[in-house]
């Protein structure tokens, strides 16, 4: 809505000036201004850029040391900042941790376990086969 000649007047005295739309010149070098801006990365400095670093992330289940200390393990000292997980009596070196293996690893070296001894299904009963005939053969062999 347009303002009155008196409201005008007002704004004036107290100092502020009533907005001008800018003229079609002054809006298009404007776009071209913004449109340079969003090409060449948002007008930010470059220095900026080159001090934000980006967080490493951590192995699941491991933290950056708050204090100095000892890995239990080992027996060597880690210094504060440093990686640490949960070892066997307490907080130390990934690597003093004992790996933790998946249930098809586990599956894996159980069934191993079982064919080196011997209990697997050949080892426990006798097989049908005859030679010249298949199995599933009701004739006696010759």
């Amino acid at each position: 809505m347009g303002q009155t000649p008196a409201q005008k007047a007002a704004k004036a005295a107290r100092g502020q000036q009533p907005k001008k739309r800018p003229g079609k010149a002054q809006r298009e070098a404007i776009k071209r201004a913004q449109a340079v801006k969003k090409k060449t990365g948002g007008g930010k400095p470059a220095a900026r850029k080159t001090a934000v670093k980006k967080a490493v992330p951590l192995p699941r289940g491991a933290v950056r040391a708050a204090y100095p200390g000892t890995c239990p393990a080992c027996f060597k000292d880690y210094a504060k900042g440093e990686v640490i997980t949960k070892v066997a009596d307490g907080w130390g070196h990934p690597g003093c941790a004992p790996r933790q293996i998946s249930a098809a690893e586990r599956e894996f070296a159980r069934n191993k376990a079982r064919i080196e001894s011997g209990e697997t299904f050949r080892g426990q009963k006798a097989s049908d086969w005859r030679r010249g005939a298949s199995p599933s053969s009701t004739r006696p062999a010759r």
